[in-house]
């Protein structure tokens, strides 16, 4: 180099006689044979080497008395910004976690906020109002815009596929949402927090759809198995005290696994067919039962009835004969020609009135008077007998019927 046979030395003044000084200034006497960087010489003295730190040292500060007060002056300068290091600002969705020492002290709330600089104190600040998302089952695209995905999903079977509680295999890709609840159990007593949500998660899935028949799972039950999985899945990261809260669990994707998928479309079309008919069945049960029952309610009642008023005329019946055989015991002669007066009276109004001419021999013309059927017979009508057998006293005198009438 230029400066390693003459001139000027790149740290210092230059030698008298032009050989270049050492860094540091003039370096002592070498001894013979030996000195630094050439071939057979001897190790460097340390001794030598201090001296020369501190003579380069006092070549940079001051001369005569201002030395002491320019040191206090750098120190001084080098303390204000080792101290003004320390202010750290927060973000709104942020918090502020101040570690002492590696240990966990405070929490500082979002704005500007200082703490004692490196290495007292350090300050992390995580997000606690931001809603993270863990996919299983499936690994949705990433976010080229924040907030919007594109891109085709890629499905994880190993994670999807599970057995439901009617030993059938079910593929369901589920997303479950958390948040930091709890700063310091999230910072300090797990390490991967995605990797513990999925883990809880996932198996608590298995647990729930592991009771579940896929009917159910496929259909109405969907809503049911969010809430479960949510509440198991928040009670084991509980029981780690992570300090996570499990916000929702959305089930994305339910259904048989591919390969069988054709098969199961048309038992479920099947499936609905029999629901069909048998909800016809049903209605047409509900119609024609309901109706024989009513007609069956109406003929007892109609029996019911009649039965009531052949008793009750029955009943009236016998009070009347009781109360005619009282009158009888009483006034016989007036209530025998009164049963006999009653008795032809109810017969002649239900026989035929027929006027026979007995002058006139083998024709019976006649005239009906009451337009009712005359009777097919040619000889005359005989009316019934009385409904009393009993003779009439002859005080009664009732008189015969004229000649050629008959009744």
């Amino acid at each position: 180099m230029s400066w390693s046979g003459g001139g000027n030395s790149p740290w210092g003044n230059p030698r008298p006689g032009g050989n270049p000084g050492g860094p540091w200034g003039s370096p002592p006497p070498r001894p013979p044979g030996g000195g630094l960087g050439g071939p057979g010489r001897g190790a460097p003295d340390l001794d030598d080497l201090i001296r020369q730190a501190q003579e380069a040292v006092r070549r940079w500060l001051p001369r005569g008395g201002a030395g002491g007060r320019g040191i206090a002056l750098l120190a001084v300068i080098l303390v204000a910004i080792w101290g003004a290091s320390g202010f750290y600002r927060v973000q709104p969705d942020e918090l502020g976690v101040v570690l002492r020492f590696g240990a966990f002290h405070r929490t500082s709330p979002p704005g500007l906020n200082y703490a004692i600089p490196w290495p007292i104190e350090t300050v992390t600040t995580p997000r606690v109002t931001r809603i993270n998302r863990v996919d299983i089952g499936f690994r949705s695209a990433p976010e080229t815009v924040p907030g919007v995905r594109q891109g085709v999903a890629r499905d994880v079977l190993a994670e999807s596929l599970m057995l439901t509680g009617d030993e059938n295999i079910i593929d369901i890709d589920f997303a479950v949402f958390w948040r930091i609840r709890d700063v310091g159990d999230f910072l300090f007593n797990i390490r991967n927090p995605e990797e513990t949500v999925k883990s809880a998660a996932e198996s608590v899935m298995r647990e729930v759809i592991g009771r579940t028949p896929i009917q159910a799972a496929l259909t109405e039950a969907r809503a049911q198995i969010e809430q479960e999985v949510r509440r198991g899945t928040q009670a084991i990261i509980d029981q780690y005290r992570a300090g996570i809260e499990i916000t929702q669990v959305q089930m994305a994707k339910v259904d048989p696994p591919a390969a069988v998928i054709d098969a199961f479309r048309d038992v479920q079309r099947a499936n609905a067919d029999r629901e069909r008919m048998r909800n016809e069945a049903e209605a047409f049960r509900n119609d024609v039962i309901p109706r024989a029952r009513g007609e069956a309610d109406r003929m007892v009642a109609e029996a019911q009835g009649f039965r009531d008023s052949q008793v009750a005329r029955a009943r009236g019946e016998a009070g009347r004969f009781a109360a005619v055989l009282a009158a009888y015991t009483q006034a016989q002669d007036v209530t025998m020609r009164r049963i006999y007066l009653e008795t032809m009276e109810e017969i002649l109004r239900r026989s035929p009135i027929v006027l026979i001419d007995d002058r006139l021999q083998g024709l019976m013309p006649f005239l009906q008077l009451d337009g009712t059927r005359p009777p097919t017979a040619s000889r005359p009508v005989v009316p019934p007998a009385p409904a009393v057998t009993t003779q009439p006293p002859q005080a009664m005198n009732p008189q015969p019927a004229r000649p050629g009438v008959v009744r």
